[in-house]
């Protein structure tokens, strides 16, 4: 199963786009310790919205993932961790899986072939940092959600410090597709180095905001196309390609493949396929302080760049978006931005930066007007 996964070129579905099939082949087998699988279901970021919706229309697909997933990596228990909010589809999972148990197919003796299972489905408590890998684990065993230092990585030691394999949730419900049509049916799609399809989710100023599955390498352009185009009488000012915390893009990129080599060579990350769409009603100033203030707001505290730096991004932005901004804003933004980035210990604090220096970058002549003269 780990062959197949590996052959088809499945990349990780979560943002960073690591080959699937490698990280479950990190797991070391001969580790005598329990394996464990972990789903991250934790979509919090703002602009992000494909998970969820996957999981209410069709929560047996993951669970079909989890199962073929767990089996290849031999773990005999699995946890799906779902962001406390959004507790319809908390239910929504835990039903799939009682259904899930009473067909056979997860429990003591799968289908009579010796081999058990336990699904469990774990609510989190709401906070954006448990997105992240280990802050989630920590979460998991009951601690306060902060990153962990690595080494040791999760597949050595990560839930209970045993080996772990933690996959977006779309990571998985893409394996029971791989599995059933072939390595070469998934990889028949997409482009050279991002293969198969994936889910965009289109949201803001288009006609019709919702989830489009499409192969990888799609265009935003095309994407507008079956989303009915910009809102009437306006036209794209900016975009995101990944979420909020991934650098801005402009109408200049509509034609840039959306896979993930094209967006690194448009200095951007195609991350989650968030694609939030703004039109030319829209000051970027403020979008970019209400994403600020998001990020101010879920930093867990551990690092003192994240900390101390996301709190002095607010309060700038907010004088700047009030008409009050000072000479020499623009320039303290972006050297406040460079001490965070790289520095903090999670992406966190990187992904704050991202929309500051982006929109400092296509839109510094807004910034400029909102200083007072």
């Amino acid at each position: 199963v780990v062959a197949v996964v590996k052959e088809s070129g499945l990349r990780g579905r979560g943002g960073a786009g690591f080959p699937t099939g490698m990280k479950w082949s990190f797991i070391p087998q001969d580790n005598p310790k329990p394996k464990y699988l972990v789903v991250n279901a934790d979509e919090s970021e703002p602009g992000t919205c494909k998970d969820i919706p996957l999981m209410m229309a069709s929560p047996h697909t993951l669970v079909e993932g989890v199962i073929i997933s767990a089996y290849a990596i031999r773990a005999n228990t699995a946890f799906i961790y779902v962001r406390g909010e959004v507790l319809h589809v908390v239910r929504r999972l835990q039903q799939a899986v009682r259904e899930a148990y009473s067909a056979g197919y997860a429990g003591h003796n799968v289908l009579g072939t010796g081999y058990d299972l336990e699904i469990i489905v774990h609510a989190g408590a709401g906070a954006y940092i448990c997105g992240e890998e280990t802050a989630l684990l920590d979460s998991l065993e009951g601690r306060r959600g902060q990153p962990r230092l690595r080494p040791p990585f999760p597949a050595v030691a990560g839930l209970y410090a045993c080996p772990t394999v933690i996959n977006n949730v779309e990571s998985i419900a893409s394996v029971p597709s791989i599995i059933a049509n072939g390595a070469d049916w998934f990889s028949s799609m997409g482009t050279d180095k991002s293969k198969g399809m994936t889910i965009y989710s289109l949201s803001g100023h288009v006609i019709h905001p919702g989830q489009f599955e499409a192969p990888l390498g799609i265009t935003l352009r095309q994407l507008l196309d079956l989303a009915g185009g910009i809102r009437e009488g306006h036209q794209l000012k900016f975009w995101t390609p990944g979420g909020s915390s991934t650098p801005m893009l402009t109408d200049a990129h509509l034609d840039v493949p959306l896979d993930y080599e094209a967006i690194a060579g448009v200095k951007s990350m195609l991350g989650t396929k968030a694609l939030q769409c703004f039109d030319d009603t829209t000051s970027v100033v403020r979008v970019v302080l209400r994403w600020t203030e998001f990020y101010k707001h879920e930093s867990c505290g551990k690092c003192t760049p994240c900390r101390e730096g996301t709190w002095w991004l607010v309060q700038i932005l907010k004088r700047m978006e009030a008409g009050r901004g000072e000479p020499g804003d623009i320039e303290k933004l972006l050297d406040l931005c460079d001490n965070i980035l790289g520095r903090s210990f999670c992406a966190l604090g990187d992904g704050a930066t991202s929309p500051i220096t982006s929109a400092i970058q296509y839109f510094r002549d807004e910034f400029e007007a909102a200083m007072h003269t």
